[in-house]
């Protein structure tokens, strides 16, 4: 039987990942658009079209490799409860406590 206490702390651990994942979203959005923003406009100076500034490799792969990183946080944050089940950290917990004493 869980206890108030310690439904609280899990709850507090569910909102700690979201709101790291969260903040990883924003950065990553801000600082992609600063670094798109700033790579557009020197291929703008060197005489590129805005479809071409705008569409190069080098501008776009920031927002691919990163988004790769998000993703995989993503997944962790959301995926993985809905796979292993919301009592996953619970019992490998549990499991790793019983190791423990066995050991001893």
């Amino acid at each position: 039987m869980e206890t108030q206490d310690y439904k609280l702390m899990k709850a507090k651990n569910k909102v700690e990942k979201l709101k790291r994942f969260y903040n990883h979203l924003i950065v990553y959005l801000v600082i992609n658009t600063v670094i798109t923003i700033v790579k557009v406009m020197n291929n703008l100076k060197n005489g590129e079209t805005l479809n071409e500034a705008l569409f190069d490799f080098a501008t776009l792969v920031t927002w691919m490799v990163w988004g790769i990183a998000l993703t995989i946080h993503a997944f962790s944050v959301f995926g993985l409860p809905l796979i292993l089940g919301d009592d996953w950290e619970e019992r490998k917990i549990e499991k790793f406590m019983e190791e423990e004493l066995h050991n001893d």
